[in-house]
């Protein structure tokens, strides 16, 4: 795989050379982490599952009200929130299965030299990003140790937000952000990346990274990492 390819230009393909890379690693550029989504975060944060069943438990419960407040029989009432029920299920279980599949399909690596992503349930893309070409990272932490990291670019570099979603920061469209999503440990990923960005670009960076400030963590939870390379993110 060609460590220069534009971060803007994806590469799709059918058959990998190596796992999440289309072709093998230059000679000289070594592989430092892959991993993928956790499914589970996956479907509540970026598909928001959770979201949606609370939506449906309010549409059956408010059906039931109807129901009842128009004279209904209970057994009525009953029947028709066991319907309901049964089609919000079924529509719950294919939102977790796009999700599973999503994180089946996706592959984030992390060299030396670039991050890359292979993502795509139908069509397998990858994305090229040169640490040389990304200006600062964000970490976003969850409680079970899961995370983000989205990664902005330099310059005038871009990727459209839907061939990225969703493995993307929410709410940058004009400006998108890929985003490395529910990575299990991210906090060790994070400081992985951060090493290999200092030591890519020849800036020296203290590790462990040092927590936000409180100020800056109520505005987004995150962390600082000097020059820049690792700003709070927000969740979504």
């Amino acid at each position: 795989m060609k460590a220069v390819r534009r971060p803007d230009t994806p590469h799709e393909h059918e058959f990998e050379a190596a796992r999440g890379l289309p072709e093998p690693l230059p000679a000289g550029e070594r592989l430092l982490w892959q991993g993928a989504p956790q499914v589970g975060e996956l479907a509540r944060r970026a598909f928001h599952l959770r979201k949606l069943a609370l939506y449906f438990a309010l549409l059956i419960a408010s059906r039931i009200a109807v129901v009842l407040a128009d004279g209904g029989a209970a057994a009525q009432a009953l029947h028709d929130a066991v319907l309901l029920g049964g089609l919000a299920a079924a529509a719950l279980a294919i939102v977790y299965a796009l999700a599973w599949l999503s994180a089946r399909s996706t592959v984030y690596t992390i060299t030396d030299q670039r991050v890359v992503m292979r993502i795509g349930i139908v069509l397998s893309v990858t994305f090229n990003l040169p640490l040389s070409r990304i200006a600062t990272a964000g970490l976003h932490r969850y409680p079970a140790g899961t995370g983000d990291i989205p990664l902005q670019l330099e310059g005038s570099d871009r990727i459209a937000w839907l061939h990225l979603w969703p493995h993307v920061r929410p709410w940058r469209v004009a400006r998108t952000e890929p985003m490395l999503r529910c990575v299990p440990d991210v906090a060790q990923v994070s400081d992985l990346l951060a090493k290999a960005w200092s030591d890519a670009r020849r800036i020296p960076l203290p590790l462990p990274l040092p927590e936000t400030p409180p100020q800056a963590a109520a505005r987004s939870p995150g962390r600082e990492m000097p020059a820049g390379i690792m700003a709070g993110a927000a969740g979504g």
